[in-house]
């Protein structure tokens, strides 16, 4: 837990040093004088400029998670000046870089998403309504969620039956890693795994 405060802290003090109003400008960010806002997932979030933290906006006292914290600073640092989304949405094992990471992001993340879900489909539904999902005619549900404003995911899930388990999968868009590390997009996947599950009363 130390080492993780500490990585956090470290990451505050280079967004404190980063170009606040080019950054403002490229991500049309809301600011004043203490912070930059950016929402994600749904939630909105104050980036401390001074390098003091990030603060969730509906409950300043929360403590964030690590993979949240990481996932707004990596996308201030990585991304590129000339990011743009090319709305050709892959799997993860077709995002650039990302293939050493496939069976860990398999078991760690969808597999549990889809035991999760199994038979829980309008719990699903309205999870991702909430979260702002676009529908989509793939999977028994299926819809566009997005993380960032510039970062939309498609979520597809296929209940079980008789013969075949419950599966499901985060489709990214094929050039995510101009916006976040490689490393970063599975904790941007962990994030939806986590506020699906929260926003459907299945957290836990």
């Amino acid at each position: 837990m130390d080492h993780y405060k500490a990585l956090e802290k470290k990451w505050g003090q280079i967004f404190a040093s980063m170009d606040h109003r080019e950054l403002q400008k490229r991500f049309s960010l809301e600011e004043d004088n203490q912070a930059l806002y950016i929402t994600y997932f749904q939630q909105r979030y104050g980036i401390n400029k001074a390098g003091e933290g990030i603060t969730l906006m509906e409950d300043p006292g929360r403590e964030l998670s690590f993979q949240t914290v990481m996932a707004i600073y990596h996308l201030f640092y990585y991304s590129r000046p000339e990011a743009r989304i090319r709305g050709e949405f892959v799997p993860f094992r077709l995002v650039k870089r990302a293939a050493p990471f496939e069976a860990a992001y398999q078991r760690n993340i969808l597999e549990p998403l889809a035991r999760s879900f199994d038979g829980h489909l309008e719990e699903l539904k309205r999870a991702c309504q909430a979260l702002g999902g676009r529908p989509v005619p793939q999977g028994d549900v299926g819809c566009v969620i997005d993380a960032f404003s510039c970062m939309p995911l498609t979520f597809v899930f296929w209940d079980g039956d008789e013969e075949f388990r419950a599966q499901a999968n985060i489709l990214f868009d094929a050039d995510i890693t101009d916006f976040l590390h490689e490393e970063t997009v599975v904790l941007v996947a962990e994030e939806l795994a986590r506020r699906l599950k929260e926003e459907a009363g299945l957290a836990g």
